[in-house]
C-alpha cells in the first residue's frame, strides 16, 4: 500500500516541475490541432454525409486525394512525436549539461514542431477550400 502512495508524490512532485507542464500544452496543442484538421476530414465521410450526422458538406474527393490526406496524418503523427521526443532530448541534456547536444535538440525540436503545424495548416487550408 506504500507504494501506492509513494507513486503518488512522485508524480505530484513531476507536475512540480515546469518542463512537465510545457510538455502537457505541447501535447494539447497538437490535439487541438488533430481536433480540428479531424472535425473538417469528419464531413468527407459519404457514410456520415448520408445519415446527415456532419454539420457541412465537402467535394467528393478522389482516390488520390483520399491518400493524400491519409498520408499527411501520418506524417502528422510522426513530426509531433519527433517534436516530443526532441523536447524530452532537450530537458534531458540540459541536466546533464550537456549543451551542445541540447542545442541540437532545441534545433531539430523546432524543426519538427514547425513541420507538424505546417502539415496541420496545409491540412486545414485543403479541407477550408473543399468543404463548405
Amino acid at each position: 500500500m506504500k507504494w501506492i502512495i509513494d507513486d503518488i508524490k512522485r508524480g505530484w512532485a513531476q507536475l512540480q516541475r515546469w518542463q512537465t507542464w510545457l510538455t502537457i500544452f505541447l501535447i494539447a496543442g497538437f490535439a487541438w490541432l488533430a481536433y480540428l484538421v479531424a472535425s473538417y476530414a469528419f464531413r468527407t465521410d459519404s457514410v456520415l454525409s448520408y445519415l446527415h450526422l456532419t454539420r457541412g458538406n465537402c467535394r467528393t474527393m478522389s482516390n488520390q486525394l483520399i491518400i493524400a490526406m491519409f498520408t499527411g496524418m501520418i506524417f502528422f503523427m510522426l513530426t509531433v512525436v519527433l517534436t516530443i521526443g526532441e523536447v524530452q532530448r532537450y530537458f534531458q541534456s540540459q541536466q546533464r549539461n550537456a549543451w551542445r547536444e541540447a542545442g541540437l535538440a532545441r534545433k531539430w525540436g523546432f524543426f519538427w514542431g514547425l513541420c507538424a503545424i505546417a502539415i496541420a495548416i496545409a491540412a486545414l487550408v485543403f479541407f477550408k477550400t473543399n468543404c463548405y
